[in-house]
């Protein structure tokens, strides 16, 4: 590869890294061919780019990269696949149900909203991250009870009011 198709290669992660806020690092070498394509349907499905990236190009990505990476660089050994979605747990929950039928992928690190996630240890907390939507429609939900609970209450006292006037009226 010359200088100029890496210097392209870098210009590209570096554009994917910056617009995209969920970023996992796996490895899913060892993995057959049948296997490796099942994954990357699995992943299109779920919305999510996977790709195999050479590590030092990547290194390079995330140093010119405006995100804070932490210590992610430092799992850039070995076979890194990358993972970019809009979604912050579904990486997550898909090597979770992946893991069913293969040991692998493995989780090297993630990236999330801001926070940085270092080793496979750390899935089950990753698949237990809610997504934004999931967080905006809990809060809906918590806001509108208040608000629900003030009505039915108005509604009912003003047929027991509207009652108690009318029996008034009566007599």
């Amino acid at each position: 590869m010359t200088r100029e198709e890496k210097a392209t290669v870098i210009e590209d992660l570096t554009a994917q890294l910056a617009e995209t806020p969920t970023i996992y690092l796996t490895d899913i070498s060892g993995l057959d061919a049948g296997t490796t394509s099942d994954l990357r349907r699995a992943c299109f499905k779920a919305n999510i780019k996977l790709s195999v990236v050479k590590n030092t190009l990547l290194a390079k990505a995330m140093e010119a990269s405006d995100k804070e990476f932490g210590e992610l660089s430092n799992v850039l050994k070995g076979n890194t696949s990358l993972m970019l979605t809009e979604t912050g747990n579904a990486p997550a929950k898909l090597i979770k149900n992946f893991r069913k039928k293969s040991d692998k992928p493995l989780l090297k690190g993630a990236f999330i909203e801001e926070s940085v996630y270092v080793g496979d240890e750390n899935l089950e907390a990753l698949v237990n991250i809610k997504s934004k939507e999931e967080l905006l429609g809990e809060i809906v939900t918590l806001l509108q009870s208040p608000a629900k609970n003030v009505i039915s209450g108005l509604k009912s006292g003003g047929g027991k009011l509207a009652g108690i006037l009318q029996t008034l009226s009566e007599r």
